[in-house]
């Protein structure tokens, strides 16, 4: 398509006194004719503004390219029409503010640019979205504790209909268990009447929410706006269609056979803080073994958490409930003594407060300590703790002794989904719903179902019912993101998906086995069945294929390749080397911006590509990319492993996986394997950057120019 484009460079911010901006406009009329190159001092005021906006109109243009700042700054001010091309070209950030000043390095570097810019805007298309037909606006809640029963109701009081489906034959869950829930008014000192029983009377009064108790989900199919439910009540099968799901299914306890080394399973008189909870429900605080009044009681904390031979996390509910079984413990018998041994006490926000409480109690006896030793005598427990505050190993004789055991969570696989990677959410080593932990909690790794609760991370009452309303609010937004046709995190608002060609497709699976998001099913044979709703836009389909036949409207093979050949190779004789570099539009591109605004300097020889993810490099890119001349290739994403995690779940570690395909292109060229180099950044790492791009391009240097340069 022969666009009309407008060209549009700003000269402020210093970028005006730092490069030629004539050079520039020259460059956008003589290079690629386009239909007016306008240069300002201030292109981001009402002025400036009014100049883009006066061409859209009376020049009928289909593409605006803003020479400027970075795209992450000034968006609002930027943004023109829906079907309007905006392609936004980084002169201050990543050329001026990081390079010396009327140079001739940083004047090839704003020329090469926009270069680029311009190329990129010329070959891509505006998206236009995927919407389905018949698109549900209800929202499916799997699991009927506090969770879900607070995820049905503010889903509810927002107007949307809500299917709330419970295995068990009451609503309730856990919580239907306890005797006293910790305090949540203040003065937060005083335990409480558990508030599950008025949220099952609030649910009750919402004709909106549909409930399904002894239920189970039989299937899920479909994908965000048109998932298929079925279900299975009392043995019979009912159907429903939903937008999206809220996965609330909880937690159940750690598994204190195992615990081996506390005497579980081996004394009678060593229960568990859930089997304490039972005991006080019933009004019956007494020892297993023979009935009688429990006079002294120890706890022992994170019993199996905190822990690499049980859990290596913390519970999070388990000193809360200590302590409040501590006073459960004091309330039935004013003559007993409580001994409380801890790892640390954790008790965030207001139960700091009840913590104090609980100290004040000259009966309760607090102490930080490693139980060594548990034996019992004349029906006494006798506990040996070393590593007291007291700086000396200790014995206590107690009745009873209760475990502190930890949250698991309950098992995902009760979705049913039938997505051809697997029937439930994929999960971390922990067997919790593997996300973006860092920066979007709720979201799974299935567009359109959120996990809150327990069932996402160790968590009490009060955390469960936030969280339960934040689950619920990115399940609307989904919907309505759906209806929009644009895609969810991070890529939000994003209108393009994956086209396929699938007449060139050899059926190799590498899109469906590697997409993060299960966002394609397949054929028996092999061949892909896109479901674009469940796309996440990240483009880890497009780097997969060897066939090049996925591309998205706006971020294609055709477009980074013509980036990538726009840009203006030296000869060898000059001694100035090309290095090509992909960054990750996560975390990379906003490192590099910082490094501006910090006027932290590094080669002016890079040439920078913002990519979706840093899967989404082809391998094509590279060819064309050595075959152009330049003489090396950097990729920066973001930074895998357990601490830190990329945006797209596993973009990051699939680029490491493929370096084995980039090897053998590189040795077809007869190119040496330092051309091409992969790194990872936080994105507080800008500090980096300097360092990681000057000595690479030393190691270039120190290698040669390509051979393919002048070819």
């Amino acid at each position: 398509m022969n666009k009309k484009t407008g060209v549009y460079i700003c000269s402020g911010c210093e970028i005006g006194k730092c490069i030629d901006i004539d050079t520039l406009t020259n460059i956008a009329k003589s290079e690629y004719n386009t239909e007016c190159c306008i240069k300002h001092s201030f292109l981001c005021n009402e002025e400036g503004i009014g100049i883009i906006k006066k061409d859209i109109a009376e020049k009928k243009l289909d593409a605006v390219v803003i020479a400027a700042c970075s795209s992450r700054v000034n968006t609002s001010e930027f943004s023109f029409e829906n079907d309007l091309i905006i392609e936004r070209v980084n002169l201050r950030e990543q050329v001026v503010w990081c390079h010396p000043p009327n140079d001739e390095d940083t004047q090839m570097l704003a020329e090469d640019t926009l270069r680029m810019g311009i190329a990129k805007t010329l070959s891509i298309l505006n998206p236009e979205p995927f919407i389905g037909e018949n698109l549900s606006s209800d929202i499916l809640v799997i699991g009927g504790g506090i969770t879900g029963i607070t995820s049905a109701i503010e889903g509810s009081k927002a107007g949307y209909k809500i299917f709330l489906v419970e295995k068990s034959d009451k609503l309730g869950g856990w919580a239907n268990n306890l005797y006293k829930q910790l305090p949540q008014k203040y003065p937060y000192q005083q335990l409480e009447n558990p508030i599950i029983s008025e949220k099952i009377s609030e649910i009750e009064k919402f004709n909106n929410i549909d409930i399904f108790t002894s239920s189970e989900i039989k299937e899920i199919s479909g994908q965000p706006g048109m998932f298929e439910i079925l279900i299975s009540q009392n043995g019979k099968a009912k159907y429903f269609r939903a937008g999206s799901i809220v996965m609330a299914t909880g937690w159940k306890p750690y598994d204190a056979t195992k615990l081996t080394e506390f005497g579980y399973g081996r004394f009678k008189n060593i229960i568990t803080n859930v089997e304490m909870e039972h005991l006080a429900k019933e009004n019956n605080i007494v020892r297993p073994s023979d009935g009688k009044q429990v006079n002294s009681v120890l706890f022992i904390q994170c019993a199996g958490s905190r822990d690499d031979k049980h859990l290596p996390y913390c519970s999070n509910f388990c000193c809360g409930t200590s302590l409040k079984q501590a006073k459960y413990i004091r309330d039935f018998n004013a003559e007993s003594s409580v001994f409380i041994i801890y790892k640390d006490i954790r008790t965030p926000g207001h139960y700091e407060n009840f913590y104090k409480e609980i100290q004040n109690d000259e009966q309760i006896f607090l102490t930080k300590g490693d139980v060594v030793n548990i034996s019992e005598e004349n029906d006494e427990l006798i506990v040996t703790v070393d590593n007291t505050l007291f700086d000396e190993q200790i014995q206590i004789k107690v009745d009873l002794i209760v475990l502190a055991t930890g949250m698991t969570p309950s098992n995902s696989e009760e979705l049913n989904l039938n997505y051809r990677l697997g029937k439930g959410l994929p999960l971390l080593k922990y067997n919790f719903p593997d996300s973006h932990f860092i920066c979007f909690p709720y979201e799974t790794r299935r567009t359109g179902i959120y996990a809150a609760g327990a069932l996402r991370e160790p968590m009490d009452i009060t955390s469960s019912i936030e969280d339960a309303a934040g689950a619920t609010l990115k399940a609307i937004q989904c919907i309505e993101a759906t209806k929009r046709g644009e895609s969810v995190h991070p890529r939000s608002g994003d209108k393009s998906y994956p086209d396929l060609y699938l007449d060139r497709c050899t059926d190799c699976k590498r899109c469906t086995e590697e997409c993060p998001f299960g966002a394609y099913d397949e054929t028996e044979k092999g061949t892909p069945l896109p479901n674009p709703n469940r796309c996440r836009r990240c483009g880890i389909c497009l780097g997969a294929c060897p066939e090049r036949i996925i591309n998205f409207s706006d971020f294609s093979i055709n477009s980074i390749s013509s980036m990538i050949k726009a840009v203006n190779i030296p000869d060898e004789f000059e001694e100035k080397p090309r290095v090509l570099v992909f960054v990750c539009e996560n975390d990379a591109y906003p490192a590099f911006d910082m490094a501006g605004f910090k006027r932290l300097q590094y080669s002016a020889y890079v040439r920078i590509i913002p990519v979706r993810c840093i899967g989404s490099v082809n391998n094509v890119w590279i060819s064309d990319a050595l075959s152009q001349g330049f003489d090396g290739i950097l990729q920066i994403g973001c930074k895998p492993g357990e601490n830190y995690q990329c945006h797209f779940i596993n973009g990051s570690e699939l680029t490491e996986k493929r370096g084995e395909n980039i090897s053998e292109t590189l040795e077809k060229m007869m190119l040496e394997p330092e051309r091409i180099k992969t790194e990872f950044l936080e994105i507080n790492e800008y500090h980096r950057i300097p360092e990681i791009i000057n000595d690479y391009i030393e190691v270039i240097e120190d290698i040669g120019p390509n051979p393919f340069k002048d070819m």
